[in-house]
C-alpha cells in the first residue's frame, strides 16, 4: 500500500478524496485542514505521497510544497486545485510540484496521478506546463511585475476597494492625476476596467 496524507479545509471534498481511495492501492493515513498542520503531520505520519488543496487558510498548498522542498523534503506532491493563479502556477512548478488536479473531475484523474507520481513521473496537464514556461521566460509569476512602484501601489489601493478619491488623498495627489494613472496601469497589464485590475492585484499577493 502506498500511504497518502491529506491536505484540504473543505469537508466535503477530504471526504471525497477519502471515496475515491478506498478500495485503490493507496491508504490514506491522516487527513488535516491547513498547511501548518500537514507540515507537522508530515512528520509523525511519514507519508508516500502528500495531497495539497491549493487554497487553504494560513499557510496555503503551494507555501506547503515550497517549505517541503526548502527543508529537503523532495517526496511527491499533488495539488488539488479548482482553479489556479499564474502566480500559483509558476510557484508550484518551480518549487517542483509533482502533480496538478482540477477538481472538476478529480474523481476520474486523482487515482490516474498518483499512479504516475508514485511512479516517479510528473502529472501536470500539457496546457499548465506550456503555461508555466511561458511564464518563466517572460517574468509572468507577477502580472503587476511592469508597474513602476507608485502605479503598483495605486492597483493595491483598487484592490483593497479604494476609491479614486480616497486613493487621491492617501498618496496626496489630485484624483485627476489617479486618472491618468489608472489610464496608464490599464494598459499596461491588458485590462479594461478597476474590476478586472483588482482580482489580477489580489492574485498577485497570492
Amino acid at each position: 500500500m502506498t500511504t497518502v496524507l491529506l491536505a484540504d479545509d473543505h469537508p466535503f471534498m477530504r471526504a471525497g478524496v477519502e471515496a475515491v481511495l478506498r478500495g485503490s492501492p493507496y491508504q490514506l493515513l491522516a487527513t488535516v485542514s491547513d498547511g501548518d498542520a500537514a507540515l507537522a503531520a508530515i512528520k509523525q505520519h511519514d507519508p508516500d505521497i502528500c495531497i495539497f488543496d491549493v487554497r487553504m487558510p494560513g499557510r496555503d498548498g503551494v507555501a506547503t510544497l515550497q517549505a517541503m522542498r526548502e527543508s529537503g523534503d523532495e517526496r511527491p506532491v499533488v495539488l488539488l486545485t479548482a482553479e489556479l493563479t499564474d502566480r500559483a502556477l509558476y510557484t508550484a512548478v518551480k518549487a517542483g510540484v509533482n502533480g496538478i488536479v482540477l477538481k472538476d473531475g478529480a474523481e476520474d484523474a486523482l487515482i490516474e496521478c498518483l499512479n504516475t507520481v508514485a511512479a516517479g513521473g510528473r502529472a501536470i496537464d500539457p496546457g499548465l506546463m506550456d503555461r508555466a514556461l511561458d511564464l518563466a521566460m517572460t517574468g509572468g509569476s507577477d502580472p503587476l511585475a511592469k508597474l513602476a512602484p507608485r502605479e503598483r501601489e495605486i492597483a493595491e489601493l483598487v484592490a483593497k476597494g479604494l476609491r479614486n478619491r480616497e486613493i487621491a488623498d492617501r498618496l496626496t495627489m489630485s484624483e485627476g492625476t489617479v486618472k491618468v494613472y489608472l489610464h496608464g496601469i490599464y494598459q499596461k497589464v491588458g485590462v479594461e476596467n478597476r474590476t478586472a485590475l483588482a482580482l489580477m492585484a489580489r492574485d498577485a499577493r497570492q
